[in-house]
Formats: structure tokens, sequence, C-alpha cells
């Protein structure tokens, strides 16, 4: 896609969003349109993170996704970026629901199990995607940007630069959060399992 065919779309999902904030319900089937692709890349990325066994598809979780984005009626929707930030979240929300589900009805079983950083130590077990959640919502009373971040970046697989830019803020400055909340996520989880 051009940077031009981008920007028409991007200017496209504003609008629609704008106009499903004013109460406009058709505009929530050419938004999906609009971002299906978008969303369904986000779910994939969540969902190479699960256990293969997994028994929600990409297709699933963007449904599920969906149905608790369109139903909010509070919200009004700055522009695509917010949208597909929100989705994120919502996507979290629905694994984690989808985890602790399994768990209660398999005892443990169902706990997915996620890697935060494979490639700094390859070797590690991967976490508990409900610990890694609980730990989350901690870093978010503590940093809640740099839980935006990783939110975005790790459940969201959207580049620095995207996650900036939703957090309105520098590139170098998304960098420097990244790496501290990844750092301090690390070490609370690692105090977890011990």
């Amino acid at each position: 896609m051009s940077s031009a065919e981008e920007s028409a779309t991007r200017s496209e999902a504003t609008r629609m969003l704008v106009a499903l904030s004013n109460g406009d319900g058709t505009a929530s089937e050419r938004l999906l349109e609009i971002l299906y692709q978008e969303l369904l890349r986000q779910a994939d990325h969540y969902l190479r993170q699960e256990r293969k066994d997994h028994t929600l598809q990409p297709t699933a979780l963007v449904h599920e996704a969906w149905l608790r984005l369109v139903d909010q009626s509070r919200v009004e929707w700055q522009n695509r970026d917010h949208f597909l930030g929100v989705a994120a979240q919502a996507m979290r929300r629905v694994l984690v629901d989808h985890a602790r589900g399994k768990k209660r009805l398999k005892r443990g079983a169902g706990w997915a199990r996620v890697e935060l950083e494979p490639e700094l130590d390859p070797g590690r077990p991967a976490l508990d995607f409900v610990e890694l959640d609980l730990a989350l919502e901690e870093l978010r009373g503590i940093a809640p940007r740099q839980a935006t971040i990783v939110e975005q970046r790790y459940f969201g697989g959207l580049s620095v630069e995207d996650a900036a830019r939703i957090a309105g803020i520098s590139v170098s400055t998304a960098e420097r959060e990244w790496r501290v909340a990844r750092a301090w996520l690390l070490a609370r989880l690692q105090k977890g399992m011990d």
C-alpha cells in the first residue's frame, strides 16, 4: 500500500470512528472492512504467542474483540491509532478471560504460556499469560504510559514508532519506556516464579 493510500485509509477510518461515536450504527460495518486486516494481524500476533493447541483462531479473536469494541457507547474515538490501541486491550482481555475459563475447567491446563523476550534467553520457560496480565495491571498502577507501550508493542504487535504515536510521545521516549517496562516486568515475573 502506498503512503497516499495508507493516508486515505487512515482518514476514512477516522471518519468512520467519529460517525460511530456519534451513534451511526452503519459506520461499524465500513470500519470493520477498513480495519479488518490490521485487526487480524494483531490477533495473529497474539495467538502466535499462545500454546499450539489454543482453541481460539485469529478470526474468532477479532470478532469477539470487535463485539466488545463497537458496543462501547461511551468511547469517543480519536482516530485509527486510538481504536487499534483499544483493540489490543480488548484482544488481551478476551485471551485472559479465555485462559481463566480454561483454568477453571482443567485446573491449570488452560494457563497460556507466553514468551516476553525469547531472544534474551531462549532457554527460559514461557510465562503464564494470566500472571503476565496481573503484572501488567500492577505496572499500570505504577507507570500507566509504560503499561500502554508494553500492551501496544507486545500484545498489539505495533512498532515503537506506532506505540509512540498512540501515546503522544517521541520515539526515543517510547524506546526508553519500553526498555524500562520490559525490565520491570521480567523482574516482577521472575520474582513470582521463585
